[in-house]
């Protein structure tokens, strides 16, 4: 099962399948996959500023480093090991030298140069965090839920969600669209989209074979 994809800058994109497997699209490099060494499945991928490299983040908060993608080995904030919930997503910061992994409770966790800019851990949520996007210059990151509601910290700007979602198609991921906008995506394919993210085309897809499952 598909659990995560990744664009490289010109078009291309790499996915990430739940046992580790990665698969490259366009001009998107493969880098390797992980599966043989993991310790629970995969839950998402990011890539590297420079399309040189990826990440892979499992279950139970798991990194692995491909390419030019170094895994940090301990975190700045937020031991993972206290959350007591699965790893969700994870972004990267500007430079490639950090990233964020948010967990089903909110619990943001920050590696490398991340900044940890607030969570929603020990906060009652509406439903699971299904994803984390940072902002163009990670001074700031969203985080969604499947039922669509979005926080923002640091400069990441919130706009609150007035479009209708569908219940029965929960949201499966978030990604930027600048410090002032993103999309949501939903398991059937349709992007809901928010401040900058207007200038894309937010009609809905047909009908898919199979749900997605994230976005990166």
């Amino acid at each position: 099962m598909i659990v995560g994809i990744a664009p490289t800058h010109d078009g291309g994109y790499w996915t990430v399948a739940s046992d580790g497997a990665v698969f490259t699209y366009g001009d998107a490099i493969y880098y390797g996959s992980a599966e043989h060494n993991l310790t629970s499945p995969i839950v998402g991928i990011a890539s590297t500023p420079d399309d040189q490299g990826y990440w892979l983040v499992a279950w139970d908060g798991q990194v692995l480093g491909f390419g030019d993608a170094r895994a940090n080995s301990s975190a700045n904030h937020g031991p993972l090991a206290a959350t007591g919930s699965p790893i969700m997503g994870m972004a990267a910061t500007p430079d490639g030298k950090g990233y964020w992994l948010v967990s089903s409770s909110g619990a943001v966790s920050a590696f490398g140069d991340a900044t940890l800019f607030g969570s929603e851990s020990g906060v009652p949520l509406n439903s699971p965090i299904v994803g984390i996007a940072a902002t163009p210059d990670g001074q700031g990151y969203w985080l969604v839920t499947s039922k669509g509601q979005v926080f923002s910290f640091g400069n990441a700007y919130h706009h609150k969600t007035t479009r209708p979602l569908d219940p029965a198609k929960p949201i499966v991921g978030i990604h930027s669209a600048g410090n002032d906008g993103y999309w949501l995506v939903a398991s059937n394919g349709r992007i809901y989209s928010y401040g900058d993210g207007r200038r894309v085309n937010t009609q809905q897809t047909p009908p898919l074979a199979t749900p997605v499952a994230g976005i990166s």
